[in-house]
């Protein structure tokens, strides 16, 4: 149960806020976005940030999704789970994949299910999220398989889906 009571789910106002966000999601509220609401400023600026880094990077979609699910098992945040496991499919990814990202330690390693730049972003989301700092190593598999460009895209998703993931978790959102 959320610890803050969701704003209801026919909000009207703030307008432009409420159109905006409803625009990115195809018309509807997710329960994140009732409780960010509770904050209009918040919720806009959420809103085209990670509007942006969900649709106007150049980094592969399966990568972007591999660093939102594994950070969503790491931090226990079922919720972005439920939600980035099906986007992750429909980027090319197989439920196989889905399962095994449930232990990212071992999905590190399964070079039968994951291919090398999909190794990589796990080892990176693992390190990043757990230790903060990443090992010399670990950055070297990220750089051997994505441009600079994506490196620093891959960065930003992880640390920004660590963001989403412990607002969720902490407040007690709930999936739909």
């Amino acid at each position: 149960m959320s610890r803050i009571p969701y704003v209801p789910t026919d909000i009207a106002e703030p307008a432009e806020i409420v159109d905006a966000i409803r625009k990115r999601r195809g018309g509807t509220l997710l329960n994140v976005d009732r409780m960010l609401l509770r904050s209009p400023a918040l919720a806009a600026g959420w809103n085209t940030y990670l509007g942006a880094v969900r649709n106007a990077l150049t980094l592969d979609a399966k990568l972007r999704e591999i660093g939102m699910c594994v950070v969503a098992v790491l931090n226990g945040a079922e919720y972005e789970f439920i939600q980035h496991a099906p986007v992750f499919i429909k980027a090319g990814g197989t439920q196989a994949q889905i399962d095994a990202m449930r232990d990212p330690q071992a999905a590190m390693r399964n070079t039968q299910l994951f291919d090398d730049a999909e190794r990589a972003a796990i080892a990176l989301t693992v390190e990043m999220t757990r230790n903060v700092q990443v090992s010399d190593a670990t950055f070297a598999q990220v750089r051997a398989c994505l441009s600079e460009q994506q490196t620093v895209e891959l960065v930003a998703v992880i640390a920004a889906y660590n963001m989403v993931s412990r607002f969720l978790v902490a407040l007690g959102v709930e999936p739909e």
